[in-house]
């Protein structure tokens, strides 16, 4: 299977170096199809990818219920964490991780209108960078273009569910008081912009995931635009 994997992948490379770089030859001699299409078939499977994203983690247990995506403890609560279950506040930790994750949950569906519109403004560079630059194209495009929109969007529902929890205000004060020393930076000093940034990187993930499912399985994705673009890529 990984033998395969690399083959297709290797191909998928090689097609797309041949219709976008080579303009002494035509897409159309190669595969049948226009650049138009090419593009075209790109556009409706990323944006078929979001919606399946969405569909997937901005529901009960999208994050808390999937380790891939999974909202952990951050910095080093996590690594005090055995420490703190056994002076028996493994219930309160508990009750953190728990909210972090519904407030993931209850945040990801904002994310389509602006996701949406990402797909559709999309460049003929735009499209060459995903086609040829691997497994990690599609997180780089989303996050490039809708990382900093999506974080002003999440920030206040993300906030509005973790403040239910009151060990969140005392982990902002500790973390303040770290930050101060020099021992915390980055989003992991504000448990809100920690969530944010860890449900962005979920959201973000979970697309990569359901864009390789439509490039590996284009007949399954019930579009005869993306059977003919995918199938050709092949």
């Amino acid at each position: 299977m990984k033998r395969r994997q690399v083959n297709t992948a290797l191909l998928l490379g090689s097609v797309s170096s041949l219709i976008f770089f080579h303009s002494d030859v035509s897409a159309q001699s190669l595969t049948g199809l226009s650049n138009q299409q090419v593009s075209q078939g790109l556009k409706a499977a990323l944006e078929k990818g979001a919606r399946s994203a969405i569909e997937l983690l901005g529901r009960p247990n999208g994050f808390l219920g999937n380790h891939r995506v999974r909202i952990p403890l951050p910095g080093y609560l996590q690594d005090a964490a055995t420490l703190l279950r056994s002076l028996g506040q493994g219930a309160r930790l508990d009750e953190l991780i728990n909210a972090m994750n519904r407030a993931a949950e209850a945040a990801v569906p904002l994310a389509r209108d602006t996701l949406v519109g990402a797909v559709k403004s999309m460049s003929f560079q735009d499209a060459k960078a995903i086609l040829g630059g691997g497994d990690t194209s599609v997180t780089r495009f989303f996050a490039d273009k809708t990382r900093q929109p999506l974080s002003q969007k999440f920030l206040p529902v993300v906030s509005k569910t973790t403040a239910q929890v009151n060990l969140a205000e005392k982990y902002n004060q500790i973390a303040g008081k770290a930050a101060a020393m020099g021992l915390l930076q980055g989003d992991q000093v504000s448990i809100e912009r920690y969530v944010t940034g860890k449900t962005l990187d979920g959201l973000y993930f979970m697309i990569g995931e359901e864009e390789k499912k439509i490039r590996q399985d284009p007949v399954g994705s019930g579009s005869a635009l993306l059977q003919k673009v995918f199938g050709a890529l092949k």
